[in-house]
């Protein structure tokens, strides 16, 4: 009896080598996969709140008596706050109207800007607002590969998110 439970005593070894790591690098997986959609849904988000900020503040708001019209750091900075967990430094914004665009290279770079948008007459009502973010998203599931060395990056991927609104008042 002795005998047969020495020759045994390499099978949970190689039981965890075929059953366990796959089973690690799927768990890794479906953690990043979420993360991911974490990420995607967050950029949406803020690029949402930001298009919402800017039709409120639209029509008639640069005509006397009137004083509502926002800037782009005013809207960067709405975009900055429902974006939570996006670094301002890597998150890309372009803010569009009918003949009026503003291109951020990072979100930083919009939020000392304080020219007023929409502009009029792209600011009255039924004028389309868009904004556009892209988002780089970094998985640390690459490190995995076979292949992968210390030299390696790690794969990344531009997330998009757009939101288009009209200005209702």
């Amino acid at each position: 009896m002795r005998d047969f439970k020495n020759k045994r005593r390499g099978d949970v070894m190689l039981e965890f080598t075929l059953v366990g790591i796959p089973l690690i690098f799927i768990l890794i997986s479906v953690v990043e996969m979420a993360r991911g959609m974490w990420t995607y849904h967050t950029l949406a988000h803020a690029v949402k709140e930001g298009t919402r900020y800017a039709i409120v503040h639209g029509y008639n708001c640069s005509l006397a008596p009137n004083n509502c019209q926002v800037t782009v750091a005013q809207i960067a900075q709405r975009v900055r706050e429902a974006g939570v967990g996006l670094m301002p430094n890597e998150l890309r914004i372009e803010l569009r109207s009918e003949g009026d665009t503003v291109l951020c290279s990072t979100l930083d770079t919009c939020l000392t800007n304080n020219n007023f948008w929409p502009v009029y007459p792209n600011s009255q009502i039924g004028q389309r607002v868009t904004i556009n973010g892209t988002y780089p998203f970094r998985s640390a599931v690459a490190m995995f590969w076979p292949g992968a060395g210390s030299g390696m990056n790690f794969g990344t991927f531009l997330l998009p998110a757009s939101s288009t609104e009209t200005i209702q008042f």
